[in-house]
């Protein structure tokens, strides 16, 4: 079974030592992803436009391991602080309302105290495409 590793091209790779994404087969293991526009490590202050952000590192990530954000079967929220996670609903339910993934949130601190969410997914490329 073949594995790719995929980069973003964020610093935070190259310093701690791990992959954007693993490819495993038809698996695809997303690490957790934040709200930095990564080729110029800008980030919003604001948790809806980081929110959107993540979402689109994400697809942008699952686009190279030739799938789609429609193949993402487990995703995992983490908010430093847990009532901020309402203000997301509407971006989460925009992008998730038909894919409907397994889902889990939970409060923790984040590497850095710009970061106001972190989002981790899991995809399995659909072979019926």
């Amino acid at each position: 079974m073949e594995r790719k590793l995929i980069s973003s091209g964020s610093s935070f790779e190259k310093e701690i030592g791990y992959s954007r994404a693993v490819v495993q087969g038809n698996w695809i293991f997303v690490s957790g992803t934040t709200g930095f526009e990564y080729k110029k490590m800008e980030i919003s202050d604001d948790i809806v436009s980081q929110t959107e952000q993540c979402l689109s590192n994400i697809e942008l990530i699952l686009k190279q391991a030739n799938a789609s954000m429609e193949d993402i079967v487990r995703v995992t929220y983490i908010l430093p602080n847990a009532s901020d996670f309402e203000k997301c609903w509407p971006t989460l339910k925009k992008q998730f309302r038909n894919i409907r993934p397994a889902a889990t949130m939970f409060s923790a601190g984040l590497a850095d105290p710009r970061m106001k969410i972190e989002i981790q997914v899991t995809a399995i490329k659909n072979r019926n495409k």
